[in-house]
């Protein structure tokens, strides 16, 4: 069994899985919805989400993992140093939860995802404007629709609208030089041969 480096605080990284055996993750609209729901419970007290798709059967993630583990309560907030296993826990209880929750609604039993989830560290700047419009990309690139921006389970829309968000639309916005580059530049085709070491051509 091939190892994976555990995720590191402080790193960003393309996060992506699917169904096992290329099965659905997501059967019904209310799917994608609950899924987001654990994902704000799970994962964003732990990292910073700057992207993400969700498809039928996969889906992808830019994320910034924190330094320190964010728990609020009515009273204060608190802060918690992050270590890999840490980090490690949260992925699992969020995939455990969600996996959980299909084979309960729709009577199936065994793995839902596959056994490990994929990780690439995004360690240049010079390719994270191309990794979001990669993602953002994928419905029109899996034949989902034909134009990206007619799919309502991605972040697309959401970076550049003014309603309250999870995402970390600021650092986005700003990477791609304010939010109208950022529609402009979405505009194009994205060159997947410049980011080939991020996108695991091999998921796909």
């Amino acid at each position: 069994m091939k190892s994976v480096e555990p995720l590191q605080p402080g790193r960003y990284y393309h996060i992506f899985n699917r169904g096992n055996n290329r099965e659905d993750l997501f059967r019904e609209e209310r799917n994608y919805a609950y899924f987001l729901q654990l994902y704000a419970k799970y994962i964003h007290p732990i990292a910073d989400t700057c992207a993400y798709c969700l498809m039928r059967n996969h889906f992808h993630v830019l994320l910034k993992i924190r330094e320190v583990e964010r728990k609020t309560s009515q009273v204060s907030q608190t802060c918690e140093v992050l270590d890999a296993s840490r980090v490690s826990q949260h992925f699992s209880n969020f995939f455990n939860a969600y996996s959980k929750a299909i084979n309960k609604a729709y009577a199936r039993t065994g793995s839902l995802f596959e056994e490990r989830f994929g990780r690439i560290e995004v360690t240049s700047e010079r390719y994270f404007a191309q990794l979001v419009f990669y993602i953002h990309f994928n419905p029109q690139k899996h034949g989902f629709v034909d134009d990206f921006r007619e799919w309502p389970w991605s972040s697309y829309h959401s970076l550049y609208a003014i309603g309250e968000t999870k995402l970390d639309r600021d650092k986005v916005l700003n990477w791609f030089g304010g939010s109208a580059q950022y529609k402009a530049l979405h505009q194009g085709l994205v060159e997947e041969k410049t980011i080939s070491a991020l996108i695991a051509e091999d998921f796909e």
